[in-house]
């Protein structure tokens, strides 16, 4: 059984090069997979491993500047769901595109999961998932506007070509673990949107915290690793991963005539040219060939 554990942390780090090193250090003495991300706003990523791995590098974290009060989200996985560990460096720890979006600076206001429900469900809030259009196709919050972005720094154009169709609202907003929600709230605020909400811990912490039964979630939440999407109480849902495109796929989408496993789904199957194929096919069977050699874990 795996640990895994999605984390994000807005802080000041004015080298994150000299960071990176440490850390994968410290990934690699614990057996832990995954990626996180480094850029002078934070880190941000999701890793699994052994449990005593984990906490090494939670513990590790916690020592950077401004993560002293880290909070992962923690789930397991039956099967590794990482095959390598990947520790990068980037402009933004989740990608909006604007320089001077500062979460640091000022974001919304955190609601916790228990108290979600209510906020949602008052007349005079709207509610909007900041995720890419892929992810809101699988699972989302009952009657929250879809933003149909295929990228999350698709959202501020988004925004202002349909901020007067919340005039008046207050805004509440989620995403998977809180990151994209938390950038957009600021943003929002910005914008010189006045009462502004987020889902504290995203979508995972609701789905850990709150009872099915009370639940206002509908179907599953999309995960950025091999479990593909995972349900209440963090359990591992029914989703496949198409290789072509990166989509969430149902059980039954993968008996339809256009699925290949690892070259293209029925979404994706005129979005790529014939050489696109071919070059998904021969990377499918480099993955067949590896996962038959002894001591393979993962090799997708």
């Amino acid at each position: 059984m795996q640990t895994v554990a999605a984390l994000y942390r807005f802080a000041r780090f004015d080298d994150p090069a000299a960071l990176a090193g440490p850390l994968r250090a410290v990934c690699a003495a614990g057996g832990v997979r995954g990626t996180l991300i480094l850029a002078t706003e934070g880190i941000n990523g999701t890793i699994a491993g052994p449990e005593r791995g984990v906490a090494d590098v939670v513990a590790h974290i916690r020592t950077l500047p401004g993560c002293a009060d880290l909070a992962p989200k923690y789930s397991t996985a039956a099967e590794p769901p990482f095959g390598r560990l990947k520790v990068r460096l980037k402009s933004e720890i989740v990608t909006m595109g604007l320089p001077d979006a500062d979460p640091r600076r000022d974001v919304g206001t955190y609601v916790a999961p228990r108290d979600w429900n209510a906020l949602i469900s008052a007349p005079d809030v709207a509610v909007i998932d900041t995720r890419n259009d892929y992810e809101v196709a699988i699972g989302s919050f009952a009657g929250a506007v879809d933003p149909e972005t295929r990228s999350f720094r698709d959202f501020p154009g988004w925004w202002r070509a349909n901020a007067a169709r919340f005039a008046g609202k207050r805004i509440a907003m989620f995403c998977t673990g809180g990151i994209r929600c938390e950038k957009a709230t600021g943003f929002l605020k910005a914008e010189g949107v006045g009462q502004v909400y987020h889902l504290d811990g995203g979508i995972l912490k609701y789905l850990e915290d709150v009872p099915p039964d009370d639940s206002l979630w509908q179907g599953a939440c999309f995960v950025f690793d091999d479990r593909v999407s995972v349900t209440h109480g963090l359990r591992e849902g029914p989703h496949a991963l198409c290789h072509g495109c990166r989509r969430p796929l149902a059980p039954e989408d993968l008996q339809r005539p256009e699925f290949e496993r690892g070259v293209a789904c029925h979404r994706c199957r005129h979005e790529r040219t014939d050489e696109d194929r071919a070059r998904f096919r021969e990377r499918q069977r480099q993955v067949d060939l590896a996962a038959r050699r002894p001591g393979a874990v993962n090799p997708a």
